[in-house]
């Protein structure tokens, strides 16, 4: 019994990394174009945002939350720092506001969650709706265009960036990793989300732990807004949007659990890279975005459902 029990275990852990194999060689032995440097690039750049936010995701989920508010603070913190760089502000200086930004939407949802009792889901939609609606009314609703020097720089280097990106993306994986698995923070996270009774009752702070959690959070989806603004060269109000969905799919089908106590950086980023691999592939194939998102929801209800199934087992 406990020989079945571990082989489960083995094909939980591995089953999605799998099946990242299997689709990669179907899409490059039957695919045009995709198994090219060109493509791994457009990949790198176009992929790294969304896995950075599943990471960020990752964690609040394992606590037992949900942040649907990523995409809308990423468009928030974009168009913070394309205001002051297109006012002349020092780069770092942009920056470092936008990642500000990011860090107090987060710590307003937190708060509103933690002591105001607010459920996550209704608290991060409502603030959702918020930093979208504060992002097109601090750019009037159009694109903000980065100083000349910038955008040309980052347009001239598309290589460069993907590599900036892929950094960006495996140090923001690594960070996370070892605050889940090696600080007190991350145990209490597990703690937290498996039973928040049973945490309360051992003396974990919960509402601390909230509020630090989805100010990191918050500072994730900032990075994100950074990274979009290089990426797309102007800060966009409308970026974005549906990438909380997909922040929670990656996390999803990489083995986070819905409910709370389980979950692994690793699996997140094998999820994010299962439907950035999928999605190249159709777009080579020309089919439908329509028909991408229709298999990313049954993907997600599937994984869940299988979640599900096995805490009840």
């Amino acid at each position: 019994m406990s020989r079945v029990k571990s082989l489960q275990q083995v094909a939980d852990s591995y089953a999605p990394l799998v099946f990242l194999v299997v689709l990669g060689i179907a899409l490059a032995a039957s695919t045009k174009g995709f198994a090219t440097t060109n493509n791994f690039l457009n990949l790198a750049r176009q992929h790294s945002i969304i896995i950075v936010l599943a990471v960020g995701q990752t964690m609040v989920m394992i606590s037992g939350g949900i942040d649907l508010s990523v995409g809308s603070v990423l468009a928030l913190s974009g168009v913070v720092a394309g205001l002051t760089a297109a006012n002349q502000v020092p780069i770092g200086v942009c920056a470092a506001l936008g990642l500000a930004t990011g860090c107090l939407c987060g710590f307003i949802n937190g708060l509103v969650t933690a002591k105001a009792r607010v459920p996550a889901f209704i608290a991060t939609l409502g603030m959702m709706g918020m930093a979208r609606g504060v992002a097109l009314v601090l750019s009037g609703g159009v694109s903000i265009d980065l100083p000349p020097q910038v955008s040309s720089w980052t347009a001239a280097h598309s290589f460069a960036m993907a590599v900036v990106f892929v950094c960006a993306m495996f140090t923001v994986a690594l960070t996370w990793h070892l605050i889940l698995t090696r600080t007190v923070l991350g145990r209490q996270c597990y703690a937290i989300g498996g039973s928040r009774e049973a945490a309360r009752l051992s003396g974990i702070n919960i509402d601390r732990h909230t509020v630090v959690i989805f100010t990191l959070n918050g500072l994730i989806a900032g990075l994100a807004g950074m990274m979009m603004v290089a990426y797309i060269t102007v800060a966009d109000p409308t970026a974005g949007e549906g990438y909380e969905l997909d922040s929670i799919a990656a996390a999803v089908i990489g083995g986070t659990s819905l409910f709370g106590g389980r979950g692994k950086i690793g699996g997140t980023i094998v999820g994010a890279f299962i439907l950035a691999v999928l999605r190249n592939g159709c777009d080579l194939r020309n089919i439908s975005e329509h028909w991408q998102r229709f298999v990313v929801g049954l993907m997600t209800i599937l994984a869940v459902f299988y979640d599900r199934m096995r805490r009840r087992e």
